[in-house]
């Protein structure tokens, strides 16, 4: 492809968070589908907007708005409601199956169903930054060993893989280099 090239469509998705409540956390998702070669320019074709508070104890949705701000049909915004049906869900193990079960298809819409998808590997992430964040700054954080749903994502974070065992010697997320060094920094014995 050549930079010259209208491109025929565009979808961006960005997903913001938020520190909320004391212990929760606010997750925005926003889609937005475009059509470049429209002429004159059309905007936005889609542009649909999840919102969840997550309760980061428990890693649990306690609020959800699912908003339609640009759509293709009149009904389309009939569906939104549907979307409340987050408020309970864990963002761990379960998650992707639950979704698909309540969203997926007729059940839903798949803009909105594309961003509650999107939404659970941001929230483990928005959870571990807040975490940090917390500990740069000297306040109280959930424990190191508590990944907040990494555990199982990648190799990194296998039950026996290197995330746990540079946690259990020492190292604490948000502090250091990115990225984190090597397994072998921290085996090294101390004073060496």
């Amino acid at each position: 492809m050549t930079p010259s090239e209208v491109p025929l469509h565009r979808r961006t998705i960005t997903v913001t968070a938020y520190e909320a409540a004391a212990g929760e956390i606010s997750v925005e998702a926003d889609l937005c589908d475009e059509r470049p070669w429209e002429e004159p320019p059309g905007g936005a074709v889609h542009r649909m907007v999840l919102t969840v508070r997550i309760r980061l104890a428990d890693m649990v949705i306690t609020a959800a708005d699912a908003e339609m701000r640009t759509f293709p049909h009149a009904e389309c915004p009939l569906i939104n409601p549907v979307f409340d049906g987050l408020v309970g869900l864990g963002v761990a193990a379960g998650y992707n199956r639950a979704i698909q079960e309540r969203f997926r298809g007729v059940a839903g819409c798949s803009h909105l169903h594309e961003l509650t998808r999107v939404l659970g590997p941001a929230v483990v992430q928005a959870a571990m930054s807040a975490n940090a964040r917390r500990r740069a700054a000297g306040e109280p954080s959930n424990g190191p060993r508590a990944t907040a749903g990494v555990l199982n994502s990648c190799h990194i974070w296998a039950p026996d893989g290197v995330g746990l065992r540079k946690l259990d010697l020492g190292w604490r997320p948000g502090t250091g280099p990115r990225p984190v060094p090597e397994l072998r920094t921290f085996e090294r014995p101390t004073g060496s």
